[in-house]
C-alpha cells in the first residue's frame, strides 16, 4: 500500500521542546540526567513525547556528540555460542554482565571465528573498552583491539606488556593436581589439554609445541606438570600430552580414547579442563574401566558438573574473574601503572582420584 501523502512526521527533540515551551536540554535530561528534573516536570515531558510520537533521543546521535557508546566490548575469539554453551565462559560472561550492570553500562559481544582473521567486527564495535577473554598471543584480533584507543583488560591470557590483566596463577595451581596424584602414588600418567595454538592439532602433542604454545595458560599448565613430575622422578617426554581443538565433551571423549589405545597402562589422566575431563570418564565408562578404582581423572575449573560428579579438580572463581575484569576497565586507570589482579585457587580433592591399582587387583578393562 503507498504510503499517505498526509503523514504525520515523527516528532523531534526540537519540536517536543517547543510544544512544551522548554528548552532542548530540559527534554535531552528527561531521558538522559531524570535527577535533574522535577518528577512532574519529567512525567509531563515523557507523556506529552508518547503522545506526539517522539521515540527519545538518538543514540547514534547521541554517540557522536559525546563520544560514548556506554557499553563495554567482550572480544571472545570463538563462535558466538560457545559463550552460552561453555559453563566457565557463562559463568564469566555473567561477571563481567555485573560488573557493566553496576556501572550503568551495556555489553557488547564481538565474537570472531577462531579459524578465520576478520577484524572487521573489532574495528566497527561502539565501544568504550574491550575485555579480551582469553586468546593467544599471536591473535590478530587482539593486535586490533590494542590498535584502538580504548582502555583494554586481558583475562587469563595473554600477557601484553602495559595493559590490565585479570587471571590467576595457573602454573601454582595445576601444581596442586599434581603434587595430590604424586601422593596417592601416580607416575604413569597421560595429558589432555585444550588448544595450544590457532592450528589445528587433533592428536599427541611434541615437546616443542608444549614449549612454544602461544594460549599461554596451556603452556603454563603443561609447565606446571613437567616441572613438578619430573621433580618427582618422571622423564616427561615419555607422558603422552594429547591436544584438542574443540573444546567440548565429545573432544575429551575422543581423546582420552586416543591416549589409552597408545598406552592402556596409564593410571591416572589429568585434564587442563573439567570438560575434557567429563568427556574422559564417559570414555573410562565405555572400556569398563571404573574410576578411580582402574583410572584416576582429573579436571580444572571447578564447574558445576564437575561438582556434581565429585570430580577431583582445581576450582577457580571464574564468576568473580568476569566481575574484576569489569571493574578494573570501568574503573579510574592509573597513568603509566599496568595493573594486575590474581585471585586464588582451591584443590578440589574429589571422588575421581586414588592410588594407582596394583597388579594383584583385578583388571575390568576390555
Amino acid at each position: 500500500m503507498a504510503r499517505s501523502m498526509h503523514a504525520r512526521r515523527p516528532a523531534t527533540l526540537a519540536s517536543l521542546a517547543a510544544e512544551l515551551g522548554v528548552s532542548r536540554t530540559t527534554v535531552s535530561n528527561a531521558y538522559n540526567r531524570p535527577d535533574q528534573l522535577s518528577p512532574e516536570l519529567r512525567r509531563r515531558v515523557l507523556e506529552t513525547a508518547k503522545r506526539l510520537g517522539y521515540p527519545g533521543p538518538d543514540p547514534v546521535a547521541r554517540s557522536l556528540r559525546t563520544r560514548k557508546a556506554g557499553a563495554v566490548g567482550l572480544l571472545l575469539t570463538e563462535n558466538l555460542s560457545y559463550a552460552f554453551r561453555d559453563p566457565a565462559a557463562l559463568a564469566f560472561l555473567e561477571g563481567l554482565a555485573l560488573a557493566c550492570e553496576s556501572a550503568g553500562q551495556g555489553l557488547h559481544l564481538v565474537p570472531v571465528n577462531p579459524q578465520r582473521e576478520d577484524i572487521a567486527n573489532v574495528h566497527r564495535a561502539g565501544v568504550d573498552g574491550f575485555v579480551v577473554y582469553s586468546v593467544p598471543d599471536d591473535d590478530p584480533h587482539l593486535a586490533a583491539v590494542l590498535s584502538r584507543p580504548v582502555p583494554t583488560v586481558v583475562c587469563d591470557q595473554p600477557r601484553v606488556e602495559g595493559v590490565d590483566r585479570v587471571g590467576i596463577d595457573d602454573h601454582a595451581a595445576i601444581t596442586k593436581i599434581a603434587k595430590r596424584l604424586i601422593s596417592l602414588g601416580h607416575r604413569r600418567i597421560g595429558v589432555l589439554c585444550m588448544r595450544l595454538g590457532r592450528d589445528r592439532n587433533d592428536s599427541f602433542v611434541s615437546l616443542d609445541r608444549q614449549r612454544s604454545a602461544h594460549f599461554h595458560v596451556q603452556r603454563t599448565r603443561l609447565a606446571g606438570l613437567a616441572d613438578t613430575f619430573t621433580a618427582a622422578g618422571v622423564n616427561w617426554a615419555d607422558v603422552r600430552v594429547v591436544e584438542r581443538f574443540d573444546h567440548s565433551q565429545a573432544s575429551g571423549e575422543s581423546a582420552a580414547a586416543q591416549l589409552l589405545d597408545a598406552d592402556p597402562g596409564v593410571t591416572a589422566i589429568i585434564c587442563t579442563s573439567d570438560i575434557l575431563a567429563l568427556g574422559a570418564m564417559t570414555e573410562a565408562k565405555r572400556r569398563n574401566l571404573r574410576v578411580p578404582q582402574d583410572l584416576t581423572i582429573t579436571g580444572f575449573d571447578g564447574i558445576t558438573e564437575a561438582r556434581r560428579v565429585g570430580l577431583t579438580t582445581v576450582r577457580q572463581p571464574v564468576l568473580e574473574k568476569g566481575k574484576a575484569a569489569g571493574k578494573l576497565l570501568l574503573g579510574a586507570a592509573e597513568a603509566n601503572r599496568q595493573r594486575e589482579i590474581t585471585l586464588e585457587t582451591e584443590l578440589v580433592d574429589g571422588t575421581t582420584s586414588a592410588p594407582p591399582r596394583t597388579a594383584e587387583e583385578r583388571w575390568f578393562g576390555p
